[in-house]
């Protein structure tokens, strides 16, 4: 999603650089907002699949670590006896 986000804005700023020739400020400026958002959107999209990867370690190295606790609990000697 992120690249289609990328490739819009960059569209749109050769959309803004034609309109800038052509002397269409109404045009250039509606274009260049909309390729500002979609910059924005692009980053936005890339931040959140990179909290979600560091989310998902951040599970998996939870568990590990719960799993090597509880393996370290079951190896300790009993003092019940």
């Amino acid at each position: 999603m992120e690249r289609i986000f990328q490739a819009l804005a960059a569209l749109l700023a050769v959309a803004a650089g034609y309109f800038l020739w052509a002397d269409n400020r109404d045009a250039l400026f509606a274009s260049a907002v909309l390729g500002a958002v979609a910059f924005f959107l692009s980053i936005r999209f890339q931040v959140k699949e990179r909290n979600r990867i560091r989310e998902a370690e951040k599970k998996t190295l939870g568990e590990a670590a719960a799993i090597e606790h509880d393996e370290s609990y079951s190896k300790s000697p009993d003092l019940t006896e």
